[in-house]
C-alpha cells in the first residue's frame, strides 16, 4: 500500500489509523484478512476498497438512526494529491472517538458460535431459545449478544448482557443494545430485498466529546457480518457465504489449530473470496 505522510497511531487486524489532528484521524482499510483472530499471510486484493464502499453505503443509509464517525471531510482534504488518489476508495476521515469497550453482536439467525452454544445449552449467550431449532433457522426475534473486544492476536469472548452492563454501565448497555438491534433490523430488511440475508453482524460504537453514542469502524460488511444468498437459503444447513466465511470454512476443513501462523490459502480460494465481496457490493449498492 502507498506510503502515507501522516503519523500511524494504530494498526489493527484489518485497519490502520493515522493522526490528522486532535479531533480527526484517517482510517485506512487494508487488504489483510483476519480469520479466527489471526491475520493471514495472504492479502485479498482490492478487499479494503470494497469494504470501505460497502461501509460508506450503510453509514449514509442508516444515518437517521444515529450519528456516525464521518467528520465531513474527504481524503483529498487531508492528504497530498498523489496519496489521496491512491487511497480515496479505501480511506475515510473519521472523528476521534472513545471506543465503547464491548462489541455489539446482533443475530437474526442461528449459526456459527451461536449454533454451537445452542446445541450445548439450548441458549445463545445465556438467552434461552425454543427447543428443537435447526442450524441457520431464523430466530423468533433478533437478539443482542455482546462480546469483549480482544487485543490483536487474542480471541473475542461472548459475554452475557449482565456482564456487558458491568463493563460499560446499565444506561449505555441499554442504548447500545437498542441501537444495534435497530440498525440490524433495518439493514436486514433492505438487504433481503436485494437478495442477501444478513445472518448476524458486529457493530462498533464510540462516544464523542459530548458523550453521544456514535457508530464507527465498519458497518455491515462481509468482514463484520455473515451474508447469505437468499436464493440458496434453507433451514438445517449453513448456506454458502458471501463473506470471509468462505475462507473460514476452508481453514476449518484444513485441520488448522487456529493458532498463528495460519496455513497458506490457495489462490482459487482468494479469487473466489474477492468475487464474493464484489458481488455483495454490487447487489447492495446498484440502483
Amino acid at each position: 500500500m502507498a506510503a502515507i505522510s501522516l503519523k500511524n497511531i494504530y494498526s489493527g487486524k484489518v485497519r490502520d489509523l493515522y493522526e490528522i489532528d486532535d479531533k480527526r484521524m484517517l482510517m485506512v482499510a487494508s487488504d489483510r484478512l483476519s480469520a479466527f483472530d489471526v491475520i493471514l499471510d495472504d492479502p485479498i486484493p482490492g478487499k479494503g476498497e470494497i469494504l470501505t464502499q460497502i461501509s460508506n453505503f450503510w453509514f449514509q443509509k442508516l444515518a437517521h438512526i444515529m450519528p456516525n464517525h464521518f467528520s465531513g471531510d474527504t481524503v483529498a482534504d487531508v492528504l497530498p494529491e498523489n496519496e489521496a488518489k491512491v487511497l480515496e476508495k479505501r480511506a475515510v476521515v473519521a472523528k476521534k472517538l472513545t471506543p465503547v469497550k464491548v462489541e455489539a453482536i446482533v443475530r437474526g439467525y442461528l449459526a456459527g458460535s451461536g449454533w454451537k452454544d445452542y446445541q450445548k445449552t439450548g441458549a445463545v449467550c445465556g438467552i434461552k431459545l425454543p427447543e428443537g431449532m435447526q442450524e441457520a433457522q431464523q430466530l423468533p426475534e433478533v437478539i443482542f449478544t455482546p462480546s469483549t473486544k480482544a487485543e490483536v492476536g487474542d480471541h473475542d469472548e461472548n459475554i452475557s448482557y449482565e456482564q456487558c452492563e458491568q463493563i460499560i454501565g446499565k444506561e449505555l448497555a441499554a442504548e447500545v443494545r437498542e441501537k444495534a438491534v435497530q440498525l440490524y433490523t433495518e439493514a436486514a430488511e433492505y438487504a433481503r430485498s436485494r437478495g442477501i440475508i444478513i445472518c448476524d453482524t458486529k457493530f462498533e460504537f464510540g462516544l464523542d466529546e459530548n458523550g453521544t453514542l456514535t457508530l464507527m469502524d465498519e458497518v455491515l460488511t462481509p468482514d463484520s457480518s455473515r451474508f447469505w444468498p437468499a436464493d440458496q437459503y434453507q433451514v438445517g444447513s449453513n448456506p454458502p457465504s458471501f463473506d470471509k466465511q468462505f475462507v473460514r470454512d476452508w481453514l476449518e476443513r484444513s485441520g488448522w489449530n487456529k493458532q498463528a501462523p495460519a496455513p497458506k490459502v490457495p489462490q482459487e480460494v482468494i479469487d473466489k473470496t474477492v468475487a464474493k465481496y464484489r458481488e455483495a457490493l454490487n447487489l447492495l449498492t446498484q440502483p
